[in-house]
């Protein structure tokens, strides 16, 4: 039988073959694949979406269990004004929160157009434009690998930080202790979004940072700016092909981002001391700019480069490998090393690969 390409089932299209590939489409389906997988001892690894990984192009030599399970129930209207929304790991992200603007349920609009998987957003607390999960996720139900048994985290217990979590913390190479069976989200009735935290996205809409608008017309804006920067998935444009955001934005002591020119940006890092900068902003100043690829491999017709929309994405432009791909990751992070002492961290789950 032919090898199921990893490729295949990621948004950055590179990726060699899986060694044992299993399709799973409900939650008795993805426990008993990956029962089955420790039971063997083989590597596992777990893929939904494909929108934040980035396989060697070796491929995965044990089981790939692909999480398709779709759907998600919802409470009636509590006391406090909001619904309970349990949604399996495998539901389109996207269309969830379409779902959710559409239906008067607030606080995952801001998070409109983002590929993948509902079950993938806990584990990196996914988030855009001032909005991540950890504001509206309740629980997350998993089946914990090491003691066999269905294990569900509170907020609190998922420990959430920037781009992290328990989950996160707790996965191996790639192979996760805890598999995301369901997510559960608290959000709120009505029109009106959550507070507009995000600068850019506030005058698109025209109000006042920290004001409300139509959640209806956050989504179409988020959706907007986010097409703008290649950051919505779409078959025709090679900008869409990449695990999307490459590097996170650097957390640094409040003395190294002062050493900055006055022109970086700079953002509250939630932590005493510390800065959150601008991974953009110090690509380009570092002399990436939109479309860079290594010789002979640039945009103009090379395998792997910047996206021409967005120096934070690191795109396929037809025929890339992911070798190509870490090329250029690895060029623009040892140039921003170079020009800033600052060093860049992957966002994407990197298997078989190294920076």
């Amino acid at each position: 039988m032919t090898p199921r390409m990893l490729s295949e089932l990621t948004t950055a299209a590179v990726g060699g073959p899986a060694g044992t590939y299993i399709e799973a489409r409900t939650e008795t389906e993805i426990v008993d694949a990956v029962r089955t997988a420790d039971a063997a001892e083989e590597p596992l690894l777990i893929i939904s979406g494909g929108s934040n990984l980035l396989i060697s192009d070796d491929g995965f030599p044990g089981t790939v269990v692909k999480i398709a399970s779709e759907g998600f129930t919802v409470n009636a209207e509590d006391s406090c004004g909001g619904v309970a929304v349990v949604v399996q790991a495998g539901h389109n992200w996207d269309k969830l929160v379409e779902h959710a603007v559409l239906h008067a349920w607030s606080g995952i609009e801001a998070l409109a157009g983002i590929p993948g998987s509902t079950g993938a957003t806990p584990v990196q607390n996914v988030g855009a434009y001032g909005s991540d999960v950890s504001q509206t996720i309740a629980a997350v139900r998993t089946w914990d690998r090491k003691r066999n048994a269905v294990k569900t985290f509170t907020n609190s217990e998922l420990k959430f930080g920037y781009r992290d979590s328990i989950l996160k913390q707790t996965t191996v190479n790639g192979s996760p202790r805890y598999v995301v069976l369901t997510v559960e989200f608290q959000l709120p009735i009505g029109r009106m979004s959550a507070p507009i935290r995000y600068a850019e996205l506030a005058r698109s809409l025209g109000v006042e940072q920290g004001k409300r608008a139509y959640a209806t017309d956050v989504r179409r804006e988020v959706l907007r700016l986010r097409a703008s920067k290649g950051m919505v998935w779409d078959a025709a444009d090679r900008d869409t092909y990449s695990t999307g955001s490459f590097f996170t934005n650097p957390i640094v002591p409040g003395e190294v981002a002062g050493a900055l020119p006055e022109t970086a940006p700079r953002y509250p890092a939630g932590q005493d001391g510390l800065v959150k900068l601008s991974a953009a902003w110090l690509i380009d100043q570092a002399g990436y700019g939109k479309g860079f690829g290594l010789e002979p491999d640039s945009v103009s017709g090379g395998r792997a480069s910047l996206s021409t929309k967005h120096t934070l994405a690191i795109t396929n432009r037809g025929s890339a490998k992911a070798a190509d791909v870490v090329a250029v990751a690895r060029e623009v992070r040892a140039g921003v090393e170079r020009r800033f002492g600052i060093t860049l961290h992957a966002e994407p789950l990197l298997i078989g690969l190294e920076l």
